[in-house]
């Protein structure tokens, strides 16, 4: 069976060694670097499963390592976790709002770490694991949960597989509306305390994306998001 491939980007040479150490225990394939630049380059050629980002990073940070590999067909749909320390609570945000998955707070639990790490990749992995209904058309909108796609009047839309599940969850549940709470928890997996407007973020970007259709995702004043019923 072919090991997942994780790309640790970290400048701390103890943690680095740390977090190899385990990642290849829980059988995972390691890469590592130790600038920004270095990262980069390494996901762009490599395209590793999973993306484990400090934020602080030498030369290039992690945000602007973050932001390049959301804007690049070749690494937009790879899974980011960022790393970041108990200070950095604005740049926590801008990250996922910049299209991360997830992050950690240093000091952390390894073994927390590893379960994060499995949870976004089953998340990457198995949006279309649910057995109901797996594609949609909405008139010019259309949704595969098989295929990862979504179409806006024939084109493919460059979604972030963060705004692919966003759609989905909304699409899925058309008709009812969402708090953003249970959008966070859906979407990211966990409740993410204080960032329920990081999903007002995605929201925007992915009405953006969808043009024409954006209405269709309908604001709940004080409560949430509707996809309206077709």
């Amino acid at each position: 069976m072919t090991k997942e491939r994780i790309l640790v980007v970290e400048d701390d040479e103890d943690i680095l060694q740390l977090l190899t150490f385990t990642f290849e225990s829980a059988g995972f394939e390691v890469r590592t670097a130790t600038t920004g630049r270095e990262g980069l380059d390494i996901a762009l050629r490599q395209k590793p499963a999973l993306v484990l980002l400090d934020l602080m990073l030498p030369g290039m940070s992690g945000l602007d390592v973050c932001r390049e590999l959301k804007r690049l067909p070749e690494t937009e749909d790879v899974p980011v976790i960022m790393l970041t320390a108990r200070g950095e609570e604005v740049d926590r945000i801008v990250g996922l709002e910049l299209g991360a998955d997830d992050y950690v707070v240093k000091p952390f639990s390894p073994r927390e770490l590893v379960l994060r790490i499995r949870a976004v990749l089953k998340r990457a992995q198995g949006v279309a694991e649910n057995p109901q209904r797996s594609q949609w058309q909405i008139d010019g909108l259309a949704l595969d949960l098989d295929a990862h796609r979504v179409e806006v009047d024939g084109e493919e839309a460059a979604l972030t597989a963060t705004e692919f599940r966003l759609l989905a969850e909304l699409v899925r549940n058309r008709g009812r509306v969402r708090t953003r709470d249970q959008l966070l928890n859906t979407v990211w997996g966990y409740e993410f305390e204080g960032y329920a407007r990081t999903v007002d973020t995605h929201v925007r970007r992915l009405r953006q994306k969808i043009g024409g259709y954006a209405a269709m995702i309908e604001t709940i004043r004080g409560v949430g998001y509707r996809f309206k019923e077709q």
